[in-house]
């Protein structure tokens, strides 16, 4: 069973979650995003590419707490672009076993350039090389070599979506859309007087304390961010900050708790849906833990 906060006790924290982790702890993320950066203009297989590295994740999107120090870096090459169905016959697009640039070419020329530079390089998981942390200096790093994708679609700007594929050492390919995250997440956060991301960092510090004390299983962060991004934006608005929190807990309960509102819950990106196949989660958990954090923050019956 979780300790469970008093009143005071509640309002101290949330006080002290309002903005994200200090100066110094952005500077150590800015750092890791910078060496990344050096160790594929330094390569001399991506001169003249069209490359983009960039941080992904809670760091740029500000939903990061302290204790997630880590830091998320794509690598994505942006020509050749992959794309699917007709499209990809039309555009006569690439796979990842075709052209110049194959997915495994890719990885291949990404962990060359990794260990080059830091030296000490874990290539062993299936989507991203791990880089350990340099306490005191840089928080450990996970970078994702990945394509440009495109999806066609005549509703959006300009006909397209754009994101980022990644293929798995296993073969799988996952698709991901952080430009799109980090546009709908400072949508809604001003849309909600920056209370968005201060209510996603108050459940993602509260998802830490719940599971560092076995009261849950560990959940990506991320999750939070997705369970709080389908609460409606006038939700955030009425009384204070902490009425916010309670008031989004239970509008999240209320979502997680009916069959019909879990099909329309999305990420925040709005491509992907939020429970069902390829996910890491389920509805279990979202209730367990925002039940939890409930009870944790002392909310009462």
């Amino acid at each position: 069973m979780a300790r469970q906060l008093t009143y005071d006790q509640r309002l101290a924290l949330i006080n002290k979650w309002k903005t994200p982790p200090g100066a110094c702890e952005q500077d150590r993320l800015e750092r890791a995003e910078r060496m990344v950066k050096d160790a594929i203009s330094q390569h001399k297989a991506f001169q003249g590419s069209d490359i983009t590295v960039r941080a992904k994740g809670s760091y740029p999107n500000k939903t990061n707490v302290r204790g997630d120090s880590d830091v998320d870096i794509m690598v994505k090459l942006n020509d050749p672009f992959h794309t699917a169905g007709v499209a990809a016959w039309w555009y006569g697009q690439p796979n990842q076993f075709t052209g110049p640039w194959t997915a495994a070419t890719l990885r291949k020329e990404v962990h060359t350039a990794l260990t080059a530079y830091f030296g000490s390089v874990d290539e062993d998981h299936n989507l991203a090389f791990y880089i350990p942390e340099v306490i005191g200096s840089r928080p450990s790093i996970d970078v994702v070599p990945c394509f440009k994708w495109v999806q066609y679609d005549s509703t959006a700007p300009g006909g397209e979506r754009v994101g980022s594929v990644v293929y798995g050492r296993d073969g799988a390919r996952v698709i991901n859309w952080p430009e799109l995250q980090l546009a709908n997440g400072k949508a809604k956060n001003t849309n909600t007087k920056n209370r968005y991301k201060f209510v996603v960092r108050v459940l993602k510090n509260v998802e830490n304390d719940l599971a560092a004390e076995g009261v849950i299983k560990a959940l990506p962060s991320y999750f939070s961010e997705c369970l709080i991004y389908n609460v409606r934006d006038d939700i955030f608005l009425a009384g204070g900050l902490d009425d916010a929190v309670r008031a989004c807990l239970v509008e999240v309960h209320r979502q997680v708790s009916s069959f019909w509102s879990l099909l329309c819950m999305r990420e925040p990106n709005e491509m992907k849906k939020l429970f069902g196949d390829g996910q890491k989660w389920n509805a279990f958990h979202a209730r367990e833990l925002i039940e939890g954090a409930w009870r944790y923050l002392g909310y009462g019956g």
